[in-house]
C-alpha cells in the first residue's frame, strides 16, 4: 500500500495538505510543482490498495488520469474549488468540490476537520485573496489583529513563493516548503521561528516593489491591465501583485501579463471584489486558460492574440 498526496504549489494546496497531515500523519509520496502546474496526476502510478489525496488542482484538468488510477484500483480523495467538469462516478472516488467564490481548498479542508487547524486555512484563504471570509474566521475565533496579520503574511508569502515558470524561479519547491511546515502545527511559532519564513518575506517585499513602479498599459474606471518584463521577480510576483492591485482598487479587473521567453504572455487575472466573478469565463475563451470565478490565467497567450484578449477582457468588466 502507498500513499500519494498530489497538490498545488501555492498556500492554498500547500497549506491544505499541512492541516490534513496534522490531523492524519503518514508517510506520502508528494506530487506537486510551481502554482500553473496543475496537470499532475498523469505523474502518479498507482493501482490497488493505494491511496491518492488529490488537493487544489482542477479535476477537469486532470480527469482522464483520475479514470486511470480509478481504473487501476485505487482510491482517490479529491479537495477543490475549481471548475470540475464531468465528474466520474466511482465507489472509489470521494470528493469534496465548491466552486463557490467565497471558498478555497484549505477553507474545504477545515470543514473535513471541523476546525481542528483553523488559523492555518485562514492564513490559505488569505493568500488565496478569499479576504472577507478570512477576516471573518479570525474574528469569530477571536485573534487580535496582529496575529490576524501574521497569518495574512504567512498565505501571502506561501502563495508568492509558488509563482513561476518552473522551480527555477521559486525560493524553495513547494514540496521542500511543505516538509519545513511540518515541524510546526502553530503558524505563529512557524513565523517567529523558520528562517525560510523570512527569506519569503524579505523576497516578497523586494519583488513587490519593483511591481509597484511598473505602470498600466491600459486602464480604464473597470479595468486595468499591465505588462510585465520577462524576469524572475515578475514571475514569481504576478499573482500576489494582482491580489494586492484587487485588494487597493475593489471595484476594478485587473490582468498581469507576463511575457515568455519563447514570446507571448503568461496572464493572471483578477475579478473586481466587489463582483468576485468572471475571471474563469473569460480565460476559459483563450487554449490553456482555466481558474476561478475569482482569480483565474491563461498559460500561454500568443502575443497576436493580446489586442483580442484586451478587448474580451474590457467586455467583461464594463457591464
Amino acid at each position: 500500500m502507498a500513499f500519494f498526496d498530489v497538490f498545488n504549489g501555492d498556500a492554498d494546496g500547500i497549506l491544505a495538505l499541512h492541516q490534513l497531515r496534522l490531523a492524519e500523519p503518514h508517510e506520502s509520496i508528494l506530487v506537486t510543482g510551481v502554482k500553473r502546474d496543475i496537470a499532475l496526476l498523469k505523474r502518479v502510478q498507482a493501482g490497488a490498495g493505494d491511496h491518492v489525496t488529490v488537493l487544489d488542482i482542477a479535476l477537469e484538468k486532470n480527469v482522464d488520469d483520475l479514470k486511470r488510477l480509478l481504473a487501476a484500483g485505487a482510491s482517490v480523495r479529491y479537495f477543490d474549488h475549481h471548475f470540475p467538469g464531468d465528474i466520474p462516478e466511482h465507489a472509489n472516488l470521494h470528493t469534496t468540490i465548491n466552486t463557490s467564490a467565497d471558498v478555497c481548498t484549505s477553507l474545504l479542508v477545515d470543514g473535513y476537520l471541523k476546525g481542528r487547524y483553523s488559523t492555518w486555512a485562514i492564513a490559505a484563504a488569505f493568500g488565496d485573496n478569499i479576504l472577507d471570509t478570512a477576516q471573518r474566521m479570525a474574528t469569530a475565533l477571536g485573534l487580535s489583529a496582529p496575529q490576524i496579520e501574521v497569518l495574512r503574511d504567512i498565505g501571502t508569502c506561501i502563495n508568492y513563493n509558488g509563482y513561476g515558470n518552473g522551480l527555477a524561479d521559486l525560493f524553495v519547491a513547494p514540496d521542500a516548503l511543505f516538509r519545513t511546515l511540518q515541524a510546526y502545527a502553530d503558524p505563529f511559532v512557524f513565523a517567529a521561528e523558520e528562517p525560510l519564513f523570512r527569506q519569503l518575506s524579505e523576497g516578497y517585499r523586494h519583488d513587490m516593489a519593483q511591481a509597484a513602479a511598473i505602470a498600466p498599459s491600459a486602464a480604464n474606471e473597470h479595468t486595468a491591465l499591465y505588462v510585465f518584463p520577462d524576469t524572475d521577480w515578475s514571475r514569481r510576483v504576478s499573482g500576489v501583485y494582482g491580489n494586492a492591485l484587487a485588494e487597493r482598487h475593489p471595484a476594478r479587473a485587473h490582468a498581469l501579463l507576463t511575457l515568455l521567453p519563447d514570446g507571448g504572455y503568461r496572464v493572471s487575472v483578477r475579478a473586481p471584489l466587489t463582483v468576485k466573478s468572471g475571471a474563469d469565463e473569460l480565460c476559459h475563451r483563450f487554449p490553456g486558460g482555466g481558474g476561478r470565478k475569482s482569480a483565474a490565467g491563461i498559460n500561454h497567450l500568443p502575443a497576436a492574440e493580446l489586442d483580442t484578449f484586451i478587448a474580451a477582457f474590457q467586455a467583461q468588466y464594463q457591464r
